[in-house]
């Protein structure tokens, strides 16, 4: 197969997440100016690799055992691969998907439900890589205990006429086969929306965190939940049938962890329905989800406390969810006397 990276220019850096920035090539042959801010990205993996150009919005990918698409193809002959080469390419990965490409199509999905896809989804315009440890985004990410390997984005602000956002905020892609398929944006400031998503149906954040040789994954609400944890988020109190799906494919144990709050019962009688295991731990007063018990304990601390308080009996976890309500419910008489 090609190695891409050597056709990019000479002049590039790699972040800690495995980006490779560098000045784009795509934004002078769709109407922009051209990029003088290293802001075209290309990650590579053992099944391929995967651009976007953070400044007009240009993405392309290539998997091994895929014909290379037509967006893949502009971007090879900007890079200056000669059309033989990406023919060439295209030969071999058809090749390649003959005698290994459905095999490694069922390993990516552990053997079950392979024909579940997500459309290639554009990031917002005038972002870039998050790499300035000094700058606020990423001090609030160390705040909030998220790994600072994932390929976090920020809005840029080099240039009001053209930026989508006036807020700092962060941007944080939604993968999945390795492949952006989505991302929410986090303002930093106090104002109302505190979360813009971009999310296709049945999307679960953080399949792409789990590995291969793990038992269990462990389901939660939040984004930043899942990012501390390396979990499974599904953005809200509820689990629809399409998150069931691909939770389900993944061929795990699966632990339910609800936020501790009213809301959160949803998700507790959820996964009773699904036959699911549920995690509802007697974290100290003012941790109400498994970020704030990173915080506060730190993430080997929190993941104990999460298996020792599974349950699998429906019986016991009824008990548990009694128990979480009687403690909202007493948590709100002391907050009400004391106003």
């Amino acid at each position: 197969m090609i190695d891409v990276v050597s056709y990019l220019p000479a002049r590039r850096k790699q972040t800690a997440s495995g980006w490779i920035s560098f000045n784009a090539v795509c934004c002078q042959h769709n109407g922009n100016t051209a990029d003088r801010r290293q802001r075209g990205g290309v990650k590579t993996s053992d099944q391929g690799w995967s651009y976007h150009c953070f400044n007009c919005g240009y993405t392309a990918s290539f998997i091994i055992g895929r014909n290379v698409s037509l967006k893949a193809r502009r971007l090879l002959t900007w890079l200056n691969v000669p059309e033989e080469e990406i023919e060439r390419i295209n030969l071999e990965s058809l090749k390649h998907r003959s005698i290994e490409g459905i095999i490694n199509d069922r390993q990516r999905v552990y053997g079950q439900l392979a024909d579940i896809k997500f459309d290639e989804t554009d990031l917002p315009t005038h972002t870039e890589f998050l790499d300035n440890p000094d700058c606020e985004e990423y001090q609030y990410l160390v705040r909030r205990c998220a790994p600072m390997d994932y390929p976090y984005m920020i809005i840029w602000n080099g240039d009001s006429s053209k930026q989508h956002y006036t807020r700092n905020g962060v941007v944080i892609p939604f993968t999945y086969d390795n492949v952006v398929v989505g991302y929410t944006i986090r303002f930093l400031d106090d104002r109302m929306p505190k979360y813009i998503n971009n999310m296709q149906p049945g999307y679960v954040f953080g399949t792409d965190l789990q590995k291969h040789n793990w038992q269990y994954a462990i389901v939660c609400e939040g984004i930043f939940d899942a990012l501390s944890i390396s979990g499974l988020a599904v953005m809200h109190n509820e689990i629809n049938d399409a998150q069931v799906r691909l939770i389900r494919s993944l061929g795990k144990e699966i632990i339910v962890v609800p936020d501790q709050d009213r809301a959160g019962v949803g998700l507790i009688d959820r996964a009773m329905e699904l036959g699911w295991s549920v995690s509802i731990p007697n974290w100290p007063d003012g941790v109400k989800d498994i970020n704030d018990a990173v915080i506060r304990l730190g993430k080997l601390t929190a993941l104990m406390t999460i298996m020792q308080a599974q349950q699998t009996s429906r019986i016991k976890i009824e008990l548990s969810k009694k128990q979480l309500m009687k403690k909202l419910d007493n948590g709100s008489k002391t907050q009400n006397s004391g106003l």
